[in-house]
């Protein structure tokens, strides 16, 4: 058996702070021990992208970061970006623009392109699709995906031309 481990983060804003064992993947600390269950299991893997969240302003595959490894990190998952009643300009976009079907895989696609769109505001198409390949997805096809990210960087680009 291994020795817990004292653990604080930041996860969505708020602080953290529990035992864990070390080797506790920070997908099962999310889902199980903190109620976070947007971020989904998939593959186990870091193939599918179905767990991605944003830790210390980098996009993470959860299922393969060890508890250990996140403490003391910030991290930002579907629920940090947006609330039922607010939707962040993503989830909007996801969901005018049919960017989802089944649902499975939209809260890592949707974290790791707020992440995308941090890095590079006005993506073509083509680095879109390069920054998102890493998420996959077995129902859309990809393309009301990517539609709905270079819709949602259109709109925070007019946001923020209308503010300056």
């Amino acid at each position: 058996m291994t020795d817990k481990m004292h653990i604080k983060m930041t996860v969505n804003g708020q602080a953290q702070e529990f035992l864990a064992e070390p080797r506790e993947l920070l997908i099962h600390t999310l889902r199980e021990r903190l109620d976070i269950t947007g971020p989904h299991i998939g593959c186990e893997t870091s193939h599918c992208g179905a767990c991605t969240v944003t830790m210390n302003g980098k996009s993470v595959k959860s299922c393969t970061v060890f508890v250990a490894q996140a403490n003391g990190s910030d991290v930002t998952t579907i629920e940090g970006l947006g609330t039922p009643d607010n939707l962040h300009v993503l989830q909007m976009a996801f969901k005018e623009h049919h960017g989802l079907q089944c649902g499975f895989c939209t809260p890592g696609m949707i974290t790791r392109a707020s992440k995308l769109l941090e890095e590079n505001p006005s993506p073509t198409e083509e680095e879109v699709r390069f920054g998102m390949a890493g998420n996959l997805c077995r129902c859309t096809g990809y393309q009301n995906i990517v539609k709905s990210i270079l819709a949602a960087a259109a709109e925070m680009n007019a946001a923020k031309e209308a503010a300056e």
